[in-house]
């Protein structure tokens, strides 16, 4: 695997690749690797002649200074399993690579960015547009690696990519989870042993919610699920939105919608988890209320 540092560096060696007809894909990453990352590693080599992955944690996406310091990372680790899982080029820029200049850029992402995590988190997905926009800049991959478990960062990319014309196919990937259902994240490494026991009833409690949809309005399904998170010690929910998949935008009825996603957000002691759940991608819910 060839580590490169530089953003010249990568732009010379894919057009170095490109100019022996190679297929880039790319997986962008903050580092603090797991399981899920590798997921999305395998399934970019899968699909292209050459995998790169970058390693960089982006500050213009945080609104909270305290979460930044606090993100988890070992650079020498994050690397030695990029190696191992097949990776071809590791992109491990630093701030100064990436921003040269201050990114004083705004994105219009209509309502989008107005719900949930970018309603909870001002600003943050203006900082991932900049971060990802100028990822892809240096990369230009054909194929750029998404989890499904950043529901609402997936939705805003794919928008970024639209308004900014980009030749680039955004690849979902399905949300990867621990044995015990707790969706994988670099998070959970701030996780003592005993939070993440608790921890498991996000999950545990979200699958139990598809049958509450099949018995219960949308309201009701969205008050059974906060209300039972909340009972659990070190556990409170930021919020839990059941919404249209594709516009984001907050459902009242199971038949508003023929693709319905529930996303939360909450704190296990002061750590912030995400998740989310897929009710319905056709049919599935015929929507009975009660």
């Amino acid at each position: 695997m060839d580590l490169i540092k530089t953003s010249q560096g990568v732009s010379d060696k894919v057009a170095s690749l490109r100019s022996e007809g190679k297929s880039i894909g790319f997986v962008p990453t903050m580092g603090a690797l797991h399981e899920g990352h590798l997921s999305l590693v395998k399934q970019c080599i899968a699909g292209n002649d050459v995998c790169i992955a970058s390693i960089f944690v982006n500050p213009t996406q945080f609104d909270n200074k305290e979460d930044l310091e606090k993100y988890p990372g070992n650079r020498k680790q994050d690397c030695e399993y990029l190696a191992a899982a097949g990776v071809d080029i590791a992109f491990v820029p630093t701030e100064e690579e990436i921003y040269p200049e201050p990114d004083t850029r705004r994105f219009d992402f209509g309502r989008l960015d107005k719900v949930m995590e970018g309603k909870h988190r001002p600003g943050h997905f203006n900082g991932v547009a900049q971060v990802v926009s100028r990822l892809f800049d240096i990369v230009k991959p054909d194929r750029a690696y998404f989890g499904e478990k950043d529901f609402q960062q997936l939705a805003i990319i794919r928008e970024m990519v639209r308004q900014l014309k980009l030749d680039t196919q955004i690849v979902p990937a399905p949300v990867v989870r621990e044995a015990s259902g707790l969706a994988l994240s670099s998070r959970n490494e701030r996780l003592a042993a005993r939070q993440k026991e608790v921890a498991v009833n996000i999950s545990g409690t979200l699958f139990k919610s598809r049958e509450w949809a099949n018995k219960y309005s949308v309201q009701e399904t969205i008050r059974k699920v906060t209300d039972t998170l909340d009972s659990c010690d070190e556990l409170k929910v930021e919020y839990y939105e059941i919404v249209d998949g594709h516009t984001l935008q907050p459902l009242t009825d199971w038949t508003d919608s023929d693709y319905i996603v529930g996303c939360i957000a909450l704190f296990c002691g002061e750590v912030r988890l995400i998740d989310n759940i897929v009710y319905k991608t056709d049919s599935q819910i015929k929507g009975k209320q009660k």
